[in-house]
């Protein structure tokens, strides 16, 4: 600020406080003297009174033209912070977009389409998902609920640079932008102090999961279970006295995080779906195909975004309307689950989320209530079975995906007594030793491997000691399903035959 006896400067900004206007103060009579530095309150007069003094003895300036000057920096400072507060307020509130015309027809006739998760799969492919047929459907399906009343979580796992940011970002680039909250870090109490509505209906991404504190932990678990978190916290009245009020933030939000130790958080598992990166030599082949054809110019990037565009207008034509679900009950998942309740109130909240992507295509009930199909059963066990898979098995994605190459590389040895150490699988499996090490101490933990013999200094020896069937264990819960899904059909078909001959 340019004022009549000196300049002024204000290091580090100015906070939303109406009562106070604390700043640090940096005061220079020319650009051949030294800067008078103070840390003062401009709405303290004893305290600006001082200042005036003190710098007008050091800069050797008029008393009154510094005066002066700082009452005009005080206005002037005002007006700035209420500017600054205006713009956050106007950032912070929900910006509605309106959808063309001509795209609000296009995005219904494709919500009305045949077969439309298999569109929508090709859709989020041409976006530039590369792979993860399955798990990109599924992670669509499950942000999308932002919109709804029971909203779905998702717990990616998957070693270091395995990719899981990435595809968490990637489909989260399909949502419509003004609903997506994406954070890098969350402190202990940062969840607690939003403005109330802030993160009501949002999708809220969390790039790793692993760096979040255990106060923070506890707040994002009530925001997904409970839709809201609330805090006892201290402030002051319209009078300066101390009060204690009850400070709450609303949900619901849908949620996105990453981790590559998902099963340490048995808590939170519990209240979301599990979704293992596929770490697949395919997979890896097909990333660097693209990689590679986007270095080389053969990726039409405008198409791309384009579709990601259309997508967001697709979300944007949802409507958060009530499901019921003729069919529930009917269909019980594996008893071996892990916290099978919730597991339970999770799948019916994804058949729900099912029906209401094909809401242009369903009937409804005297209500106006959506009524699910047994084709949306369907589609949500075919599109969450590995989530029910991992919800059975006891080891998470990435360390089942471990576990099986090294049950494939010993059984190609010839015996399945066959011991090896550490370093034999890094370069066999070309891993990196960090990843060894941590899949080899839980298997160990776990009684899946055991150590026979070798020194610390040369090099531990070990052999598989418990041979699981994990490929039986997901035929028998496909089966089991299945059965389940063909009673209903005999039902249903019984019923349809009853009416028929009455």
């Amino acid at each position: 600020y340019a004022g009549k006896a000196a300049s002024y400067f204000i290091a580090g900004g100015l906070k939303a406080e109406a009562d106070k206007m604390k700043v640090s103060l940096h005061i220079q009579a020319s650009s051949k003297h030294p800067k008078y530095r103070k840390q003062l309150d401009l709405y303290e007069a004893p305290q600006v009174d001082r200042l005036v003094k003190e710098a007008a003895d050091r800069l050797a300036l008029n008393p009154e033209g510094l005066e002066a000057d700082l009452v005009a920096l005080t206005e002037a400072l005002e007006a700035h912070r209420e500017l600054e507060i205006q713009q956050k307020t106007q950032k912070e509130q929900k910006k509605s977009v309106a959808i063309p015309g001509s795209t609000l027809e296009k995005c219904i006739a494709f919500w009305k389409r045949p077969n439309l998760m298999q569109n929508l799969n090709s859709l989020i492919g041409r976006s530039g998902v590369v792979g993860e047929d399955k798990n990109r459907l599924f992670l669509f399906g499950l942000f999308s609920s932002y919109k709804m009343e029971d909203t779905l979580h998702a717990l990616v796992q998957g070693s270091s640079g395995s990719g899981k940011t990435h595809l968490i970002h990637a489909i989260a680039r399909l949502m419509p932008e003004e609903d997506v909250i994406s954070l890098t870090r969350v402190t202990e109490n940062s969840l607690y102090n939003y403005p109330e509505h802030y993160l009501s209906h949002k999708l809220v991404i969390i790039e790793d999961f692993d760096g979040m504190g255990e106060e923070a932990q506890f707040a994002w678990r009530e925001l997904q279970s409970k839709g809201e978190v609330s805090s006892s916290t201290s402030g002051k009245d319209g009078q300066g006295n101390i009060r204690s009020y009850v400070r709450v933030v609303q949900g619901p939000i849908a949620s996105g995080v990453a981790t590559t130790h998902g099963a340490v958080y048995e808590d939170n598992m519990s209240r979301c779906f599990l979704i293992a990166i596929d770490e697949s030599r395919l997979q890896t082949s097909r990333v660097i195909d693209y990689q590679n054809q986007r270095a080389a110019g053969q990726i039409n990037k405008a198409e791309e975004n384009e579709i990601r565009a259309f997508l967001q207008h697709c979300i944007r034509c949802l409507k958060p309307l009530e499901v019921v679900n003729p069919y529930a009950g009917k269909l019980q998942l594996p008893p071996e689950a892990h916290k099978l309740r919730r597991l339970n109130d999770l799948y019916q909240s994804f058949v729900k989320q099912v029906t209401l992507l094909h809401q242009y295509q369903r009937p409804k009930d005297p209500q106006g209530r959506l009524i699910t199909q047994k084709e949306d059963l369907e589609i949500a066990l075919d599109i969450m079975f590995e989530s029910i898979v991992l919800k059975v098995n006891e080891l998470d994605g990435s360390l089942r995906q471990f576990f099986e190459s090294l049950k494939d590389y010993v059984e190609a040895q010839g015996n399945r007594n066959y011991s090896f150490k550490q370093r034999e699988i890094r370069q066999a499996l070309q891993l990196s030793r960090a990843q060894v090490q941590r899949a080899f101490a839980q298997l160990l933990e776990m009684e899946y491997l055991e150590q026979t013999g070798g020194y610390q200094n040369r090099g531990l020896i070990y052999k598989i000691q418990w041979w699981d069937d994990a490929a039986r264990l997901r035929a028998e819960i496909k089966s089991y399903l299945q059965a389940q899904l063909a009673q209903i059909d005999r039902h249903t078909q019984q019923d349809k035959d009853g009416k028929k001959a009455a």
